[in-house]
């Protein structure tokens, strides 16, 4: 059986970290769960531990400050890959991602995937309550994404995922340069790009009740910017390459 490791960084999430980690527990009884806080002001981390003692297998890993979602999940990814884990988990700790999903995305690795995608906009995914402004914007900017990248993935920006071990270590993770939300389209990119197995499964994007979000416009602004470059430099790479021929 796959050994599993759920990673979710935190930042002022004191208010929904318990209830996530309890479902998390509920969701994936088997998989260890690695916490990684950037010094939230709130006590998020204290919260965790504090779960932690009650629920097991849980660790919390407290960073000395804010350094962006990619940097949270590059170190997770390197403590995971160093303890032997075969599975690595995205998932985000405002409640908006369902771990009762989790089995299904395993389930998706252990049937030839290699990334295994909970996603917004396939066929029976949907994202109830969000505001048609804000609906518009993931909407075209996740198809904007798929018509520069060509990945074949119709929701590049989510950050509900499994992962299998190899592939990680395949794309190199580790030289992804993201700080923010653009690590979820930049690793999807690279997993593409290697011809590897990818899969989405359809779900409910709930967004979050408590706290708030992290996303800006400057965020979808740097996204869309560094979307346009690797697009274009992937298209002049083609023609040079078609024109040695």
């Amino acid at each position: 059986m796959s050994r599993v490791l759920l990673i979710t960084p935190t930042y002022q999430e004191a208010q929904n970290i318990e209830e996530f980690l309890r479902r998390a527990r509920e969701g994936l009884p088997a998989a260890d769960i690695l916490v990684v806080d950037d010094n939230s002001p709130d006590g998020t981390a204290d919260v965790a531990d504090a779960a932690a003692i009650l629920l097991g297998q849980i660790e919390v890993l407290r960073r000395p400050g804010k350094a962006g979602l990619g940097n949270a999940y590059r170190a997770g990814f390197a403590i995971g890959l160093a303890r032997g884990y075969d599975v690595l988990v995205q998932i985000d700790a405002d409640l908006s991602h369902d771990p009762a999903v989790l089995p299904s995305l395993i389930s998706c690795l252990e049937n030839g995937a290699d990334l295994a995608i909970g996603s917004r906009y396939v066929p029976g995914g949907s994202i109830p309550n969000w505001p048609a402004r804000r609906r518009a914007l993931s909407k075209y900017g996740n198809a904007y994404t798929g018509l520069m990248l060509r990945t074949g993935v119709a929701d590049a920006t989510a950050g509900f995922r499994a992962y299998k071990a190899e592939v990680l270590r395949l794309i190199d993770y580790s030289a992804t340069r993201s700080k923010g939300y653009g690590f979820q389209i930049e690793t999807a990119y690279r997993v593409a790009k290697t011809g590897s197995k990818i899969v989405e499964v359809p779900i409910a994007f709930t967004d979050r009740v408590r706290g708030h979000s992290k996303m800006s416009l400057a965020v979808m602004v740097e996204e869309m910017i560094m979307v346009s470059w690797w697009g274009i430099r992937d298209r002049m790479l083609r023609r040079s390459y078609q024109s040695q021929e």
